[in-house]
């Protein structure tokens, strides 16, 4: 009988890795031209504390561990409908005007997300930002459940950077 526990504790486990491992990586690469200057840009989304500054999705926005653009940092996204995510400062550069981050929990559809925002000149006055992820969709099962596929999952984050860059742009020309 143990023996029995243990080979189905097994079998649930490899089968889990194995539809984990099947998953493909998925991505959304989103970018906006502002008519301002990279510095005026970078001032308004780089502070790692106040996504909901340029963000009309978030509501508030709270480091729960570290030191706000520090690499580390933990901060605790409220949205407007309620839902929390919450992610992980990887790298801060305010020079190169670009930082990476991580979702660690959260209600978008995705899992193994790692995203990355930069702030580019782009001539006399115009900026350049890019915003680009990569994750996998949330429900890792072979077959997942209708509206927790691959798709959906793009597209909602395809969404969510549209979104944020579209409302960048409003508030900052």
């Amino acid at each position: 009988m143990k023996y029995s526990l243990l080979l189905a504790s097994l079998l649930v486990s490899t089968a889990f890795n194995a539809s984990a491992e099947e998953a493909k990586n998925l991505s959304a690469h989103e970018e906006v031209t502002i008519n301002a200057s990279a510095a005026t840009v970078w001032t308004k989304l780089s502070n790692f504390n106040d996504l909901g500054a340029w963000h009309p999705a978030v509501k508030t926005t709270e480091i729960v561990s570290g030191k706000n653009n520090k690499v580390g940092a933990e901060r605790l996204l409220t949205l407007q409908d309620g839902g929390t995510i919450k992610e992980k400062l990887l790298s801060y550069n305010a020079k190169g005007k670009t930082f990476k981050y991580s979702i660690i929990e959260g209600v978008l559809p995705v899992t193994s997300y790692v995203s990355s925002v930069t702030v580019k000149a782009a001539g006399k006055d115009k900026a350049l930002v890019v915003w680009e992820g990569s994750f996998k969709r949330k429900d890792l099962a072979t077959t997942p459940a209708e509206g927790a596929d691959d798709a959906t999952a793009v597209k909602v984050m395809t969404s969510v950077y549209r979104g944020g860059l579209d409302n960048l742009k409003k508030i900052s020309e």
